[in-house]
């Protein structure tokens, strides 16, 4: 595509995104998932990083819905504060948990402006943490192990395979 064709479809399609971006939400959510994907982008003749901010929010009726999405230079808990204030300003009045990595100073953002919000670490960053003490060779048959965990019927299953998982791996892990 020519650079013209990209300007006149961008021009079409920022007005849009912008009232997406500023449009009302729902006063409640259940869960809200929050984290920054960092890509490596061209601009101005150069590659550098950018932190895409994300908030997909899933309602009392189970449905989801992407919240917004900013970009920014990097990731910080201040900016994720900003976010924080964005979503009250939008209607958004409780978020019950807010499932979220470990950034420093991110629980604080969230609490400063939904102090009721339960904060819990995102499983992906949990496992990511976890696989960080483990060989690459062991790396496949622990996931596998450990999925049994997370994928089982009901607890009690979910807390037999963790009897056993600890048996195979707490040495390895700990």
């Amino acid at each position: 595509m020519s650079d013209s064709i990209i300007s006149r479809v961008t021009d079409r399609i920022l007005p849009i995104a912008k009232e997406w971006q500023n449009r009302p939400l729902e006063e409640i959510y259940a869960v809200v998932f929050m984290d920054a994907i960092h890509f490596h982008v061209r601009s101005e003749g150069q590659i550098i990083k950018k932190a895409v901010y994300i908030a997909i929010g899933i309602n009392m009726d189970g449905c989801r819905d992407v919240l917004s999405l900013w970009i920014e230079e990097y990731e910080s808990a201040k900016f994720w504060l900003s976010v924080m204030f964005g979503l009250r300003n939008r209607g958004v009045e409780d978020i019950l948990i807010a499932c979220v990595d470990g950034l420093t100073g991110f629980s604080n953002a969230i609490e400063a402006v939904f102090p009721k919000t339960e904060i819990q670490q995102c499983i992906i960053h949990q496992i990511r943490n976890t696989t960080r003490f483990v060989s690459y060779k062991n790396i496949r048959s622990l996931m596998a192990d450990l999925k049994r965990v997370y994928t089982a019927p009901t607890e009690d299953a979910a807390l037999s395979e963790l009897a056993t998982f600890e048996e195979k791996w707490g040495k390895i892990i700990s």
